[in-house]
């Protein structure tokens, strides 16, 4: 019999994520899945082909730790391009295992015991558990109104001595809302005399619709000397799996971030870098992203117009919200389990992403999907009275 007893863990009481429980759930039931952000659509053939490519020229080792120099010059090179902001891929680009790796190594290096990070709320699910493995408060402000809006003056009272970080993340996950440029002027504003981190998440940058524009950090001189932005490859061009992002900065924080990189990961993998370097010479593999997600949206929501379901339609990302109080009283995360037994479809409650999960009886759907996945999703939900 042994005598070995687990000790609590740093973050005992966190439960599996809810697209862990769903997509669980959506497998079990052989249900359409809208629920994780994933499309169910192939990546460019062109890009699979780089890919072999560099395998077979023999990129298959080590790649440098803070990721191959070509793609980091790419890299640069679109984010003045969009943005106009310099950044040098010497010092301050880093290649990371997709976006969620940026934002751990990023919280990681600068969060201590009893610093307290601002987080908007609906937020993503790995924000608050890294800020409290590395000893961090997690301070909640919950969006507000059908527009998830910012209270500008709730911000200001949540600022205090011990702010060490805000996290922003423009297009949203799970609102499908974008900031305004007013709302950056407005935060760049309110971090003027502070020495606070701005950690922005960006992943969606280039799904933006209806002639609207990302406002990225780095647009702004303000943010920017005090910001850390996180993308990935994966969501941009349709391969999740391949678990590929980056981050800028300024290079003294970079400098601290990457001392977190070397020792979680060291670097990322090599032959799709290498793929990735070469793709991106063509600025219409990302630019041309708004208007086939805008396409995925309005077909998605035409398909739906005869349901019971309501929606303001999604400014950014591929997601689209739904409130379906016209059909049930139930909260959203018992509706959305009894959506899988009953109709075999998957979608993710929005309660789980707020503070005390409060309850508005809303679900995310993912629409990065085939238009027969669409098709047959709606079929299902017009059908729900």
């Amino acid at each position: 019999m042994s005598n070995f007893q687990l000790r609590t863990s740093k973050i005992q009481n966190q439960k599996d994520s809810i697209f862990t429980t769903m997509s669980q759930l959506a497998h079990k039931y052989n249900a359409t899945d809208l629920s994780q952000g994933f499309p169910n659509f192939e990546t460019d053939d062109y890009l699979k082909e780089l890919v072999t490519k560099a395998m077979k020229a023999g990129n298959n080792q080590y790649a440098p730790m803070a990721g191959v120099l070509k793609l980091r010059e790419r890299i640069a090179e679109k984010v003045e391009s969009l943005y106009g902001r310099k950044y040098n891929p010497e010092t301050e680009i880093t290649v990371t295992n997709g976006a969620t790796q940026a934002i751990y190594s990023a919280i990681t290096a600068f969060v201590q015991k009893d610093d307290e990070v601002i987080v908007f709320k609906p937020a993503y699910d790995s924000y608050e558990p890294t800020i409290k493995l590395n000893g961090g408060i997690p301070v909640l402000i919950q969006l507000k109104g059908a527009q998830f809006e910012i209270d500008w003056n709730e911000l200001a009272k949540k600022i205090t001595s011990r702010t060490r970080m805000i996290i922003i993340n423009t297009p949203h996950n799970p609102s499908g809302t974008v900031l305004s440029k007013e709302a950056m002027l407005q935060l760049e504003n309110l971090l003027i005399n502070t020495d606070i981190i701005l950690l922005s998440d960006e992943v969606y940058e280039h799904l933006v619709f209806d002639n609207n524009k990302h406002h990225s950090a780095a647009a702004f001189s303000g943010l920017a000397e005090r910001a850390i932005i996180c993308a990935s490859f994966g969501k941009t061009f349709h391969n999740t799996g391949w678990k590929t992002g980056y981050c800028v900065a300024p290079s003294a924080l970079m400098r601290e971030i990457r001392k977190v990189h070397q020792f979680a990961v060291f670097c990322v993998n090599h032959p799709m870098q290498i793929a990735y370097a070469e793709y991106l010479k063509d600025p219409e593999n990302y630019l041309q992203l708004g208007n086939f997600y805008q396409e995925k949206r309005d077909k998605f929501l035409h398909l739906m117009k005869s349901s019971k379901f309501s929606a303001n339609p999604s400014a950014g990302t591929y997601f689209q919200v739904m409130d379906y109080s016209e059909i049930a009283n139930e909260g959203d995360v018992e509706f959305s389990e009894r959506l899988i037994k009953e109709y075999k479809l998957a979608a993710i409650p929005i309660s789980v992403f707020n503070i005390d999960n409060k309850d508005n009886r809303q679900l995310r759907f993912c629409f990065a999907k085939t238009d027969e996945t669409l098709e047959k999703a709606a079929e299902i939900l017009i059908n729900i009275k």
